[in-house]
């Protein structure tokens, strides 16, 4: 059934579709992680906020002009109506957010230390993953441009999102889950990952992101990007290889800055912004966020 907007008329399409998932994340800023056995004191009281990484790419997608819709799930409890208001309240379209009856939602906590650093420990919840049918039947509705997937979802439901999407740019993002190792980069048209999740695949860390940008794009993406932080971000295709610096700050916290840096870039390249633009708008948006 097609939803109607209040004139009677269907919705515009989407720009970009992001697939994946939505938690809850609670927040503490700590003086320094615990030692074991000890207990470390917060340095300020927790916060409760909207977060996984899918759901905030689909925020900054649609914070940057892209119409988005969100393909998550979550429970049905106090916190899956939170974040479905959440995602209603940023412009996201919620049509295929669907909330799991009796399903609690995952919740993530981070750990933010004064160096701006994050330590997250997400606790799943296993009834609210996506499943290949919802996969299927979200893709086969909706039609974008961009279609951005998180690869570590279970492998059915990556597997659907590419054999299903209709999108001229299909973007990865992640580590894929071990039971597809690296062999699924070959279907993506870009492929975008940090300087630890490029270690993980690789096998091997290089302090030149330029080098490991090269090295994934060897793997078989179109295109490969890859975060570093404070250094701005790396890209590589077949002809052109490129670091695009991020300007100084002072961060505050690094939480949510690939996300953000992710949903712009698939924001700017729906609208047709030319790569280097698009990467260079988007560690634009990461800076403002960590500085925020």
């Amino acid at each position: 059934m097609t939803d109607h907007q209040p004139d009677g008329t269907s919705p515009p399409p989407p720009q970009v579709i992001v697939v994946g998932r939505a938690n809850i994340d609670i927040t503490v800023r700590i003086p320094r992680r615990p030692q074991p056995g000890r207990t470390t004191f917060a340095s300020a009281p927790a916060t409760t906020t909207a977060g996984g990484k899918s759901l905030n790419q689909a925020r900054a997608a649609a914070g940057a002009g892209a119409r988005t819709t969100l393909v998550a799930n979550a429970g049905t409890d106090e916190w899956g109506t939170f974040l479905r208001r959440a995602l209603t309240d940023a412009g996201v379209d919620v049509s295929h957010f669907q909330l799991i009856p009796s399903a609690p939602t995952g919740v993530a906590i981070v750990e933010v230390t004064p160096d701006a650093e994050n330590h997250i420990v997400l606790a799943l919840s296993p009834a609210t993953e996506l499943t290949a049918d919802q996969v299927r039947d979200a893709l086969r509705r909706l039609h974008a441009p961009t279609v951005l997937t998180q690869l570590d979802l279970p492998p059915d439901a990556v597997d659907a999102v590419i054999q299903h999407h209709r999108a001229e740019t299909l973007i990865g993002n992640l580590v894929p889950h071990a039971a597809l190792g690296s062999a699924v980069l070959a279907a993506l048209d870009l492929f975008v990952c940090n300087e630890h999740e490029a270690a993980a695949i690789l096998g091997r860390h290089h302090a030149d992101p330029t080098i490991a940008a090269q090295e994934l794009c060897g793997l078989g993406p179109r295109v490969a990007v890859v975060t570093a932080g404070a250094r701005g971000a790396a890209y590589s295709t077949a002809e052109h290889i490129k670091l695009v610096p991020a300007p100084h700050v002072h961060a505050i916290d690094t939480t949510g800055a690939g996300d953000q840096f992710l949903g712009t870039l698939a924001a700017r390249l729906a609208q047709n912004t030319p790569l280097g633009h698009a990467v260079a708008d988007a560690v634009s948006a990461a800076t403002a966020v960590v500085r925020a």
